[in-house]
């Protein structure tokens, strides 16, 4: 009976991160027909193609390198003590836990029949990254080359958000330990970092051409397909849902864990293994996008852009702590990071002549900064794991959820992780020359030899006499 229950424990897990896989990649398909809609037609087939391409170039590097990176730098810059030890077992040559395992020659990283979860687990990781890339791609778009794309893309999307998840998710991350630091739904992880990194891109980058008067006043350049932005987002929305539940350990006895001897207490945990529930999570995704959604249609006085992002915005700023929140905490934290990214937007917008073609910075980088302030203060004192709670790491003290940690962590991730590394690799494109279109190329469109040659196809078409 033993053997059956861990049988169809391990089916059951490797299923249910498969699903999760699947539903994600929705995110992407809805990226692609988002930063389509809010292209302009002459660049429409060139910015389909750069958000296409990141898949391979993530995928593979993340095969490569990216996965072996999260297992191997939890740790840090020697900051805190590692609890992988013999008195463990997760640092042994036996462990799936010691990154050796995890490199691109491992007998993990292919088929094979005594492991089910490996290939799931990190394809759930590498929709992440996808993620990660899409959101800088959103922000760039009708200006920059697609082999300096690739290159951020690489490292956004394979190794500086693998950091910073090693950080702040991994049960070895420093971040855990010595900050208190509790990101269950990646308003840092994933959205500060990669809002962070497209701020600096956009510096070096520049604005397109024609953004701003002489004077220095922003023009719109609005979405030129608003259909499409919208179906994109919804789809975006509903990608998140699988996003959510790969956060999510499904099934893990936390008996023995939590001093209950001799009781099994099976229950989902966040990938912290603290206990939550599908059901719990269900209620506070919907109630932080209904608060985005809210207050986005209000603060932006009903545009319809800005109202379906807020959607988006409104979720990223709760997740850190959508885990333990009541609904209403979720629904009004969503309210005020879609506040917080509508008004930092357009500020910055001004100040700084700063060009996010899709508001992409704001919506995932103020929202998830937000986000993560806030939850140092909404849950100060909640243990920020359950690695401390339980017998599992005897001898080891995590530190509580507490507002200055937080704030050190949002900063981590948006400026050190996120902002620095973004602007660093562009400025070396840039001195390369290798960043920035043509300017002639920009104002005839990056699909400008495309759609030439759609012309004469179509001229040769109705010239010919059979």
């Amino acid at each position: 009976m033993t053997d059956q229950l861990a049988a169809l424990t391990t089916i059951f897990t490797e299923f249910y991160y498969w699903v999760t896989v699947v539903l994600m990649f929705l995110i992407h398909v809805g990226f692609c027909m988002y930063e389509v809609g809010a292209s302009r037609y002459k660049h429409h087939q060139h910015t389909l193609m750069k958000n296409t391409m990141l898949i391979p170039l993530v995928t593979v590097t993340w095969f490569l390198f990216g996965w072996w990176i999260y297992w191997a730098f939890p740790t840090g810059p020697g900051l805190a003590p590692s609890i992988m030890n013999e008195s463990t077992a997760l640092i042994t040559d036996d462990s799936a836990f010691s990154a050796t395992w995890y490199t691109a020659t491992s007998e993990l990283m292919a088929i094979n029949l005594g492991d089910h979860i490996s290939g799931v687990f990190w394809a759930a990781f590498l929709l992440f990254s996808w993620t990660a890339a899409s959101i800088v791609s959103g922000a760039i778009i009708e200006r920059i080359t697609t082999f300096a794309f690739g290159i951020l893309a690489i490292a956004i999307g394979s190794v500086f958000w693998v950091i910073d998840a090693a950080w702040g998710w991994h049960f070895d991350g420093w971040m855990l330990k010595l900050l208190g630091y509790h990101d269950a739904y990646a308003s840092g992880v994933i959205h500060a970092i990669a809002g962070g990194f497209a701020l600096g891109v956009l510096m070096v980058l520049g604005p397109r051409i024609g953004k701003f008067s002489s004077s220095g006043e922003p023009r719109n350049i609005g979405p030129r397909n608003p259909w499409l932005v919208t179906i994109g987002l919804f789809l975006i929305y509903t990608g998140f849902w699988g996003f959510y539940a790969a956060c999510n350990i499904p099934i893990f006895d936390l008996g023995p864990e939590y001093g209950m001897e001799g009781i099994t207490y099976f229950t989902a945990t966040n990938i912290y293994v603290t206990p939550t529930t599908l059901s719990g999570i269900t209620f506070n995704f919907l109630m932080s996008l209904s608060g985005g959604l809210l207050a986005g249609y209000v603060v932006s006085k009903g545009d319809p852009f800005w109202t379906y992002s807020s959607g988006l915005a409104g979720v990223i700023c709760a997740s850190a702590g959508n885990d333990l929140y009541h609904p209403i905490q979720s629904m009004i934290i969503g309210m005020i990071g879609v506040v917080v990214a509508y008004k930092l937007h357009y500020w910055v917008e001004r100040k700084f002549k700063i060009d996010d073609a899709v508001g992409a910075v704001a919506v995932h980088g103020y929202a998830g900064f937000a986000g993560l302030i806030i939850c140092g203060f909404v849950l100060n004192g909640y243990p920020s794991s359950g690695y401390s709670v339980g017998a599992m790491w005897d001898g080891t003290t995590y530190a509580s959820i507490n507002p200055l940690g937080m704030f050190i962590g949002a900063l981590i991730m948006f400026v050190v992780l996120g902002f620095i590394p973004g602007w660093i690799i562009a400025k070396v494109l840039h001195g390369m020359g290798k960043l920035r279109i043509p300017r002639e190329v920009e104002l005839a469109g990056l699909d400008y030899e495309i759609m030439e040659a759609a012309k004469d196809d179509e001229r040769s078409v109705a010239s010919a006499s059979r």
